[in-house]
């Protein structure tokens, strides 16, 4: 398991699902990342390819034929390799192979790169073309930070704040995981959203036309704050199990079914697509700051 580090952070990184696995402040001796109670949830900051959420029937459509796809894809559950490791980079790689193409028949290469810089880990993923057509696929990021911070506080004591002011929208989620259609303003107290025990009770709050790249999670009871840029993902999730004490922020480039709908892969909302002998690349950060 390959751990970066440098004067503010140590972070870990397990090769299944190139899954960070700890994201610790050395300044503070803090560590901010879920540790993946397996009776709460089991995760740390699972990487979501080649879709986010899930789909009808878990089947996409692709040219006239259908392949069993799991909710958030297969990358969370597959063995990467590491390629390049030093102190502050580590580069993972997963290749295309005859089990990925009986799910998803694209040829790709899947590389996540995590790089430290300052008080910041950069997180980047790349999508490398190897087939001879274009290929289409969503991408995201599902990291769950431990909230409190501090064990003297409650979960109560924090908020959400983003970049900019703006009427939040949740795009409502069915029992199975897809979208009923229909949403519902969030309550916000400008740009601060409170985070409650029950904020979650209805699923995850998904943002489709969010302005803000930037979320900062905040107390009330000091000034430490860790935050999540995400300057090239244009939707937003939100997240934690009803009561657990963490709280994901998850940068997608995808989302989920519609109930009821059946829509070739290509045409699915929010697919991305890159053309033969190209690459696809976008970046996200988690920081903290005082």
């Amino acid at each position: 398991m390959p751990n970066l580090q440098n004067q503010y952070l140590k972070v870990s990184i397990s090769q299944e699902g190139a899954q960070l696995t700890s994201f610790y402040d050395k300044t503070d001796k803090t560590e901010h990342l879920w540790q993946a109670d397996a009776s709460v949830w089991p995760w740390h900051a699972p990487n979501l390819f080649p879709i986010v959420g899930g789909v009808k029937d878990n089947q996409i459509h692709v040219d006239g034929n259908d392949y069993m796809l799991e909710r958030h894809g297969f990358a969370r559950n597959s063995h990467f390799q590491l390629v390049e490791a030093s102190d502050t980079h580590a580069k993972f790689s997963l290749l295309y192979n005859e089990k990925t193409l009986a799910v998803y028949p694209y040829k790709f290469e899947f590389q996540i790169l995590y790089d430290l810089i300052d008080n910041a880990l950069r997180i980047c993923y790349k999508v490398i073309n190897q087939d001879a057509k274009t290929i289409y696929f969503s991408v995201g990021g599902h990291p769950a930070f431990n909230v409190p911070f501090h064990n003297d506080e409650a979960y109560e004591d924090y908020y959400l704040e983003f970049e900019q002011s703006e009427k939040l929208e949740k795009h409502l989620l069915g029992p199975s995981g897809l979208f009923t259609g229909e949403t519902e303003p969030v309550k916000t107290d400008g740009k601060k959203l409170k985070l409650t025990k029950d904020l979650f009770a209805a699923d995850a709050l998904v943002f489709k036309n969010i302005k803000s790249r930037e979320v900062h999670i905040k107390s009330s009871k000091h000034n430490k704050v860790l935050s999540v840029e995400y300057p090239h993902f244009n939707y937003l999730g939100v997240w934690a199990k009803p009561g657990a004490p963490f709280v994901c922020i998850e940068p997608w480039l995808g989302c989920a079914d519609n109930e009821g709908e059946v829509k070739d892969f290509k045409k699915k909302e929010a697919i991305q697509k890159v053309d033969k002998g190209h690459v696809f690349e976008a970046e996200y950060f988690i920081t903290t700051s005082y």
